[in-house]
């Protein structure tokens, strides 16, 4: 009974990082049409960005952290618009605007801001620190910081300002709806667990799984800085 009770949060943190280096991937199909893309395209960019934020697993894997201890729906509600909100404004802003940010660097702080949720989670500034950050407002920030992320990737492909903003407002729309699908099936999975009393017996053990991915993709993330 304790191995399937400690599998089963192994197996989901193990899934999330086994394919993290697609975190933010672009498939050659992606690729060819972002390239050759010219004026509006609002449906292809919302397909786009809803498949970018299914396997967005540094995003993710953010949210599962932000998610782990919400029960009530209009907390878990509040905390996703904030991070919404905050991923929204800086992806539209990135690539508008033309702020360039190194991808690796920025990468790195999402991979951070996994990091610092399961700590949170863990108790850790309230134990070091004797104080609980603001938990609303530091997932507003961290979601300026995924937003950066996301312009980034997009900012490679040197788009056109002719249907820019309505493309984006497409990409943007996509990755609230990945994020809303992604998110449900995370509910779906932590709910059915929830029912059982190894949730919050094994809860230290898969924050601390969390913050180990979060890790690992910091150092992946500062190798690429450091060798490109």
């Amino acid at each position: 009974m304790f191995k399937k009770t400690v599998t089963l949060p192994v197996f989901i943190i193990l899934c999330f990082v086994s394919v993290v280096m697609y975190a933010h991937g672009v498939d050659d199909e992606t690729q060819s049409f972002l390239l050759g893309n010219k004026g509006i395209a609002f449906g292809p960019f919302f397909y786009i960005g809803a498949k970018h934020m299914i396997t967005g697993y540094d995003h993710l894997l953010f949210l599962v952290g932000v998610i782990f201890f919400l029960y009530k729906p209009k907390e878990i509600l509040l905390y996703v618009s904030f991070f919404t909100i905050g991923h929204s404004v800086t992806l539209l802003l990135g690539v508008m605007a033309d702020i360039s940010i190194n991808a690796y660097l920025i990468d790195a702080i999402i991979a951070l801001s996994i990091v610092y949720k399961g700590f949170d989670n863990l108790g850790g500034f309230k134990q070091f620190l004797g104080k609980q950050p603001n938990t609303k407002l530091a997932v507003l920030i961290f979601g300026l910081f995924h937003g950066f992320g996301l312009a980034t990737k997009l900012q490679e492909f040197k788009f056109d300002k002719d249907g820019l903003f309505v493309n984006l407002l497409g990409f943007n729309l996509g990755v609230e709806i990945g994020q809303f699908l992604a998110l449900g099936l995370v509910l779906l999975v932590i709910n059915v667990w929830r029912r059982y009393d190894s949730y919050i017996k094994f809860s230290n053990l898969t924050n601390i799984l969390l913050m180990a991915a979060g890790f690992l993709l910091l150092g992946f993330q500062l190798t690429g800085y450091f060798i490109a």
